[in-house]
């Protein structure tokens, strides 16, 4: 926990530094959680949007070359879907209707600020999520010039696979064309779609079943959105608007919130609406969402990781077919791997493979005691997440696999070095590996509750 600890302090420094040096960055948007730009995970990119650094790739020896990449990532910022739409229509109607306020800053709001989300765009690719796309494609071939060629790409060692979702299919058409463009390329491409694998958690029953539609999977979320932490974020809000503490809830101030985020990450604007926020008020939203997914999508139950079993053995058989080719002495039929989903289809996998884990679980009751979590989606989750795999071939039999989270060295939970042989990963995962199988693990009544 301690280390999770400097390392966070250390990202807000930079953040800190990076933010006084662009006053339209807001100073609480490091707390946006799923919501987040990927500039803010990665600050020097506000700077130069294709900065690469070249020091995250930690192979133990410079003979050792990358043969195959796989990257499985989340689609680009989006406008705000349906239900997140209605929380900020029912704040802003809060702030409307309210008394002309002392602060002008409100006052702008009342009088100047109208409620551009309309529900047409209903969780739809923004133009910014193009560019996100675009951008990653960019980088990536500057981190991995052997791979991610021109050559590749029209040879056909390129793959991509997408979600049905339409802002997860024009993601990767972005991704697609970010190489296009980069080669002066003519390209007519709609991705190969594949929903059993990008979201496999609409294909697993006792996942729906227990988790989606089970009233108490989220308890401890609902109790923390009622407690004392979150009430103070409440009745703040309330006393700037000069409205009765009773008609904020905590629904609202989550509204408030994203209309804050999505006008940065959207229009890049510093909104008058981050200014209901202080840092600590805007850590404590963040926890609350961060609640959300874990209970929702992470550690909170068992089902969660494991309704992405498909999408593990996906990985680790294309692993297994690039291991192959390479020890054959052939071309590796598959170069590299680009498959564009949701934050609902990494978050699952992360844990699977155990990567965020802290010693004790986030609960209603002990908020003081998570500032240094490891599990944090804004650090995780933003718009353009992704997951890079990176296999190498370091001579024979020194097969090494590397992960990157967002384009930052991840050490696999239980191995110490940065790329550690593929056999070591491959043990680590043995019995999920021999395991693991989706249909048995999502069947919503065994064998024996049935009988």
């Amino acid at each position: 926990m301690q280390a999770g600890m400097w390392r966070l302090l250390g990202v807000h420094l930079m953040f800190a530094a990076v933010t006084s040096a662009h006053p339209s960055v807001p100073r609480i948007a490091k707390y946006f959680g799923t919501k987040g730009r990927y500039e803010e995970v990665n600050p020097y990119l506000l700077d130069d949007i294709l900065a690469v650094n070249a020091s995250v790739l930690r192979p133990p020896s410079p003979a050792c070359r990358p043969r195959h990449l796989s990257a499985m990532v989340r689609h680009g910022t989006r406008y705000p879907t349906g239900p997140i739409l209605k929380e900020m229509q029912n704040m802003y109607q809060a702030v409307k209707g309210a008394s002309p306020a002392k602060e002008s800053w409100v006052r702008d709001i009342q009088t100047r600020w109208d409620m551009w989300y309309t529900e047409d765009m209903d969780g739809r690719l923004a133009r910014k999520g193009v560019d996100d796309h675009k951008h990653l494609a960019v980088r990536l071939a500057k981190l991995f010039p052997s791979l991610l060629t021109e050559e590749n790409l029209k040879g056909g060692l390129v793959s991509f696979t997408s979600s049905s979702q339409h802002r997860c299919v024009n993601s990767t058409r972005a991704f697609r064309a970010g190489l296009t463009e980069l080669w002066h390329v003519e390209d007519q491409f709609y991705p190969a779609v594949n929903d059993a694998l990008m979201k496999h958690f609409q294909n697993c029953p006792k996942f729906l079943e227990e988790v989606v539609k089970n009233p108490s999977a989220l308890t401890e979320v609902d109790k923390f959105k009622e407690g004392s932490e979150m009430k103070k974020v409440r009745d703040k809000i309330a006393d700037q608007l000069g409205v009765p503490h009773e008609t904020i809830t905590a629904d609202m101030a989550d509204g408030a919130f994203n209309l804050c985020a999505y006008e940065l990450a959207i229009k890049t604007l510093n909104s008058p609406w981050c200014l209901l926020f202080t840092l600590d008020d805007a850590q404590v939203v963040e926890y609350a969402n961060d609640l959300r997914q874990f209970w929702k999508r992470g550690y909170g139950y068992d089902i969660n990781s494991k309704s992405s079993c498909i999408l593990f053995h996906d990985v680790f058989s294309r692993l297994d077919k690039a291991a192959a080719d390479i020890k054959a002495d052939r071309q590796v039929s598959e170069a590299v791997t680009v498959q564009v989903g949701h934050g609902e289809t990494l978050l699952p996998l992360y844990t699977l493979l155990g990567f965020f884990k802290d010693d004790n679980a986030p609960t209603s009751s002990n908020y003081a005691a998570q500032t240094g979590r490891s599990f944090r989606t804004s650090e995780v989750l933003p718009y353009a997440a992704n997951l890079l795999l990176v296999l190498y071939d370091c001579g024979p039999d020194q097969l090494r696999l590397q992960a990157l989270v967002n384009e930052r060295p991840a050490v696999f939970p239980g191995l110490a070095e940065h790329a550690p042989l593929y056999g070591d990963v491959k043990e680590r995962y043995r019995e999920l590996i021999h395991g693991c199988d989706h249909e048995t693990e999502c069947e919503l009544f065994t064998r024996t509750d049935a009988l």
